[in-house]
């Protein structure tokens, strides 16, 4: 229902449930941000001594309304979110 799509600030669109890996979502007005995720690839990978290993990898990209949010913000939102992601331990260190 179209009711059911509205009222929101941000929209998460998971592309990858489709098999897409990349997408550049349109900004539905006036929410401030859209999220598109890629599907999850193995992929290579190297490590500081140059090892190769398999990796998840996806692609994330963002379209944010810069009249209300910076590329710097969206930038440091990014870098939170795939540090979150890449260690969920750190979601249960506020938990008490």
């Amino acid at each position: 229902m179209p009711q059911d799509v509205t009222g929101g600030t941000i929209t998460l669109s998971n592309i990858g449930a489709i098999g897409g890996k990349f997408g550049s979502p349109l900004l539905n007005l006036p929410e401030v941000a859209i999220i598109a995720l890629g599907r999850i690839q193995k992929l290579p990978r190297f490590d500081d001594n140059g090892n190769i290993y398999p990796a998840s990898v996806t692609n994330v990209t963002i379209g944010a309304d810069h009249r209300v949010v910076d590329g710097a913000t969206v930038a440091r939102f990014c870098n939170e979110w795939k540090n979150l992601i890449e260690k969920p331990q750190l979601f249960l260190l506020h938990m008490r």
